[in-house]
């Protein structure tokens, strides 16, 4: 068992903007509370609220720390208040409302999954922030059943490879939307049932055509802008459409005469500002009913990168340069 030291180096942002604000800075090793573990971190996962956050878009929670990080896996050295001693030496993936990009962070017991013993370390980092937003927003608020369809845009990019296979392994048809063609066999080997270069390709026409005319049942979206008009004429009777972000923008045009009488609902969220029972209740949801899938290979991330925890500022620019199929995770 590793015993920790007393101060790490830790990624920060200095001050907002790009990457080259991203700095390793001296903090101390943080210490359990009440319901928390101490991780001596193996792999952590890199996602685009790291970047907004280090833009200055989005700030964490009074009271959490400055370093960047919303998921990690990890050997859980200490235990807190109120956690059982059996967690000691256990590997664990954890969502995290900030601290990841360290060499050792504290994370919530309840939100954290055992890691199934045929995971590789880099795979475990990749996946908690993934799991609890499809599993949220695709399943949840997106009501997704067996024998639906549903189209994911976005498909090649860390949340969109992990949706399109748990979809698949849910018994969902997938139709998959990405902005290069040589990218789509690999989604189709993913277990989508129709692969789309959306530079090329009218989705809604694509979508129609492989439905018999019916329309998808769910949309899961991260593009927002004029995209949501044209999902809503994708979706049948009754579907619904789940914004994971807004890439071309926040504002749309929506005509609630469609929604009226396709009978469509619309929803969506974004983790960070979930509660702490909330994300604890999907803890729960996601051992039951996602693990299972990760412990068998059907549910599992594609990494594009492996990096060190030095070269968290080229994880940034790789991430923005719209490069990247699948996850980018840092190792310390």
């Amino acid at each position: 068992m590793h015993t920790p030291p007393t101060t790490m180096q830790a990624v920060i942002a200095r001050e907002p903007g790009d990457a080259g604000v991203l700095a390793l800075a001296e903090r101390p090793v943080p210490v359990p509370g009440p319901g928390e573990v101490l991780l001596r971190v193996l792999s952590a996962g890199v996602n685009r609220p790291d970047i907004m956050q280090r833009q200055g878009l989005a700030r964490p929670a009074a009271g959490v720390t400055d370093v960047l990080g919303l998921e990690a896996c990890g050997e859980v050295i200490a235990c807190g208040p109120g956690v059982s001693e059996a967690l000691r030496g256990q590997r664990v993936m954890s969502l995290l409302p900030g601290g990841g990009y360290a060499p050792w962070c504290v994370a919530r017991a309840d939100h954290s999954l055992p890691v199934p013993e045929q995971l590789d370390v880099a795979s475990a980092g990749a996946l908690p922030e993934g799991l609890f937003t499809v599993w949220h927003n695709l399943f949840e608020l997106g009501g997704l059943r067996i024998g639906e369809t549903v189209l994911i845009h976005g498909a090649a990019g860390g949340i969109g490879t992990l949706a399109v296979r748990m979809a698949h392994a849910a018994g969902a048809r997938v139709i998959a939307t990405a902005g290069r063609e040589e990218r789509l066999p690999a989604l189709r080997e993913m277990g989508a049932s129709h692969a789309i270069c959306y530079r090329d390709t009218d989705f809604v026409a694509a979508c129609h055509a492989f439905t018999a005319g019916r329309g998808v049942d769910v949309v899961l979206d991260m593009v927002g802008g004029d995209y949501v008009r044209r999902n809503l004429q994708a979706l049948g009777f009754g579907g619904r459409h789940v914004s994971l972000s807004f890439l071309q923008g926040s504002t749309v045009d929506i005509d609630l005469l469609t929604l009226m009488q396709k009978q469509l609902s619309l929803h969506s969220s974004t983790m960070r500002p979930q509660s702490p029972a909330e994300k604890a209740r999907m803890a729960t949801a996601i051992a039951r009913h996602v693990l299972p899938l990760v412990s068998d290979g059907r549910v599992t991330p594609r990494i594009h990168a492996l990096l060190p925890l030095a070269e968290a500022a080229h994880a940034h620019r790789l991430l923005e340069s719209g490069e990247v199929f699948g996850k980018i995770v840092l190792t310390p």
